[in-house]
């Protein structure tokens, strides 16, 4: 996960780089110059900034940001090189980035002492090899009836004899084996001479001066006529360096912290090292010889035996992480085959994988709270916050939980939640029944009046059911059967409003110190989001109240149904300038109104209220029509300096008198720079009741010229007036926004005035409103129906095209 890496080695003067990027940060001296006295990892993170390395000429040059190293550290304990990776930019080494550079640097000297000492096995074979060409390679002939032994000169001279000095006997040939040898070296030359076949041997010879001498000899008996052995030849010569060499390997191999087992084509085990003896529980004298499955025999059908397989079929090296149950504990296993087997190398990596363990559980945790966070911030409904908490905390927290809220003093649950879905119907009992026991609440208490998280490491159930009477409750606890758990308060601004009770089962451990911080964060969110969603409630109730004491309810009046509807934004105390109203004017007509002041603040409230009444007091006083009131509004707002801008449209509604339009309405109106209201006909037909010229808004020229438009409408006819916040919506365009309500309203039932509003309202708001909305339906009845239903009213012929009101 970094840029570069490189190993240092130290050999002499020399320095020896192998680089694994194109920008190493210095030499070997200067990392291990870098270094504590402790030879503890260099963590460097940011390189210009940090005097032990900021002069190197990598960090200079800028190709160095950021580096990690660790030294190589031979058997005496001497720093010979140092394992580094690097970035070109400053970021942070974690733990667990730390721990996987300390192991491969562990792993590689293992590797390089272990290759070291194959180089010097490599060469003692080569010299062997050119002893054996030069003829360094003893003969033997022994007379097995007589007991006489010829040895060339050669033999003699390598088992320490002077010329002339050696006595041709068996028994002067064995005094020079050394006497740890002589049984097993006579076994195998009696084993030979049985059976007139090869003899092989491998022992130590002393020589004068107490030096002693490995020697290997090859021989075959040779049998009389008889079938009989009467005499033994062969050879013999010295493998003191390769012995040497092959026992410091083992040395080597036997010392080294990681566990090293090699195994031969057919499957025995060959060595086996001090630590794989310790991984394994076995003795090296009780499995060398020992056929490896026999020994082991679950081992060979599951992973790690197929990957052993794998190796020796194909030649390959295999490396994998495995858990070793004897041990308890995972490795990483590396298996280099050869021609005559498999070196199987272990090493445990408990450490590592905790690191990257509890770095997952970090992260799980991390995460847990961010979406706590974004979830409950997204609602300002107090019960869908509890309830989305409950599913949030299970199972990364608890395997069960219950939220508990304070409501007028009373401590209630609200919501619970179980991993396991074939319980939570348990929970939720368990849950309703709770309160009513009175027991086990003593934990409850004890977290509300503490403020404080009471936490039950063990013995859960037995510890909340001593304070339980008998009972359902009781059951329950007891079927459930927590472990382990804790009850965090959930704060508020002015105290604890509910809490957070989490539950574990005896499969799970307690909760760690990580665990109970982690959820006393959620609680603190969750607390703070409730307290939110309460004081946006109170504030919104507060704001749509004050809202609507500034509007009138509508006039009742025979010939004329008339419904209104206010919907305040989604926004604590987003008071707005929307308003409605209706009244009739001394004449006798209905006027009805529907404005938007611009603003979504108490100042857009304040100057809707004013525009409100002088808007009412110019159309009651003057009794004129919808054009004449909106340019004396204008006039008026310039008077009174009344500084602001709106849009409105307002409608007079005449009944026809008799003739041949008997029974029709005429409606008048007026809009400056408000949404067309829309016509729905008795038959369902909807059409806008767009101006031909659309006029300023209100408070931007006084002088202007206002139009009016005018519609016969039919008995059964309904006009909805509305304000902005129900068609519009950011990205989308005014036509749109229109299109869409007109389709609405041929979709619903339009039957019930009072259920029509409230399904438009349903149907186009969304869940968080960002603009507050006016409504106001006008439907004409028939004369003399007194509202009669519709549904007993044959709808009459439909005058007018969908669309654009008709001219008249």
């Amino acid at each position: 996960r970094c840029a570069d890496a490189q190993v240092s080695l130290l050999l002499g003067e020399h320095v020896v780089v192998a680089a694994g990027g194109p920008s190493p940060p210095g030499t070997g001296i200067d990392l291990l110059t870098a270094m504590a006295p402790d030879r503890s990892p260099l963590v460097v993170e940011d390189a210009r900034n940090d005097d032990r390395v900021r002069s190197l000429d990598s960090v200079l040059s800028g190709a160095v940001g950021a580096l990690l190293a660790v030294p190589l550290v031979n058997d005496d304990g001497l720093a010979v090189g140092a394992l580094t990776a690097h970035d070109r930019h400053a970021r942070r080494w974690s733990p667990p980035e730390v721990t996987l550079l300390r192991e491969l640097a562990s792993s590689g000297m293992g590797e390089l002492a272990l290759s070291a000492l194959s180089a010097d096995y490599d060469a003692s074979r080569m010299r062997w090899d050119l002893a054996i060409e030069a003829a360094r390679i003893g003969t033997f002939d022994w007379d097995l009836t007589q007991g006489r032994v010829e040895w060339d000169e050669m033999l003699q001279e390598l088992f320490g004899y002077a010329p002339g000095e050696f006595v041709p006997h068996i028994d002067e040939a064995m005094s020079r084996v050394h006497p740890e040898d002589r049984e097993q070296l006579g076994q195998a030359i009696e084993a030979a001479v049985s059976r007139c076949g090869d003899y092989r041997a491998e022992f130590r010879a002393m020589l004068p001066g107490g030096r002693i001498r490995w020697m290997s000899a090859r021989g075959r008996a040779l049998g009389d006529a008889d079938g009989r052995a009467d005499r033994l030849v062969g050879v013999a010569y010295d493998v003191t360096e390769v012995r040497d060499a092959r026992d410091s390997a083992a040395r080597v191999l036997s010392g080294m912290a990681m566990g090293f087992l090699y195994i031969d084509r057919k499957w025995t085990v060959a060595y086996l090292n001090g630590e794989a003896e310790r991984v394994l529980g076995r003795r090296a004298e009780d499995l060398v010889g020992r056929n490896l499955w026999a020994e082991f025999p679950s081992a060979e059908d599951e992973f790690v035996g197929a990957q052993y397989r794998h190796a020796m079929e194909t030649g390959e090296v295999v490396s994998f992480e495995a858990h070793y149950a004897i041990a308890g504990a995972w490795f990483e296993v590396r298996v280099t085959p050869d021609t005559e087997g498999l070196g199987v190398y272990f090493l445990n990596i408990a450490e590592r994988r905790a690191a990257q363990e509890e770095a997952g559980r970090s992260t799980v945790r991390l995460d847990l709270l961010g979406t706590v966070s974004g979830e409950l911030s997204a609602t300002f409904d107090a019960e869908e916050a509890v309830s989305r908490l409950a599913r949030l905390v299970v199972p990364v927290l608890a395997d069960w939980c219950l939220v508990s809220l304070v409501t007028d003093g009373v401590l209630e649950d609200v919501s619970c939640w179980h991993v396991d879905p074939d319980r939570r119907a348990e929970v939720e009992e368990y849950s309703r029944q709770r309160m009513l026991s009175g027991g086990e609440n003593a934990f409850l208490r004890d977290a509300l009046l503490s403020a404080s998280p009471v936490v039950l490491d063990t013995g859960a159930t037995e510890a909340m059911s001593e304070r339980l009477p008998p009972g359902a409750t009781k059951d329950m606890l007891t079927s459930l059967a927590p472990e382990s758990g804790a009850v965090f308060p959930l704060p508020g601004r002015d105290g604890t409003v509910g809490l957070l009770t989490l539950l574990r089962g005896a499969a799970r451990s307690p909760m760690e110190a990580a665990d109970l911080t982690t959820a006393q964060s959620v609680a603190f969110r969750a607390g703070l989001a409730l307290d939110n969603a309460r004081l946006y409630h109170q504030q919104l109730d507060l704001a749509a109240g004050l809202q609507r004491n500034m509007l009138t309810d509508p006039p009742q009046l025979d010939d004329v149904g008339i419904v209104v509807r206010y919907q305040p934004a989604a926004r604590a105390a987003a008071v707005g300038g929307d308003w409605y109203d209706s009244f009739v004017q001394a004449s006798g007509e209905t006027m009805v109104v529907i404005g938007d002041v611009v603003g979504h603040d108490v100042e857009a409230a304040a100057a809707m209220g004013q525009l409100r009444g002088l808007l009412r007091g110019i159309a009651f006083h003057s009794g004129s029509g919808p054009g004449d009131v909106l340019t004396g509004l204008d006039a008026a707002m310039e008077g009174l300096r009344v500084n602001t801008t709106a849009t409105a449209v307002v409608a007079r509604l005449e009944r026809v008198r008799p003739g041949a339009e008997a029974g029709a309405t005429r409606m008048s109106w007026s809009n400056a720079g408000h949404p067309p209201p829309v016509v729905i006909e008795p038959d369902g037909s909807t059409y806008l009741l767009t101006s031909p010229e659309p006029d300023l808004l209100l408070g931007l020229d006084p002088a202007t010229r206002r139009h009016e438009g005018a519609v016969m409408l039919e008995p059964g006819s309904t006009v909805l007036f509305y304000t902005d916040g129900l068609t519009e919506r950011r990205g989308e365009s005014i036509d749109t926004g229109a299109a869409t309500l007109l389709a609405t309203l041929r979709e619903l039932e339009s039957s019930d005035l009072d259920r029509l509003c409230d399904d438009i309202l349903a149907r186009l708001l969304p869940r968080q409103g960002e603009d507050d909305v006016a409504l106001i339906a006008v439907r004409l009845h028939h004369p003399g129906s007194g509202g009669a239903d519709l549904d007993r009213v044959t709808p009459p012929r439909r005058r007018g095209a969908t669309g654009s009101a008709p001219d008249l």
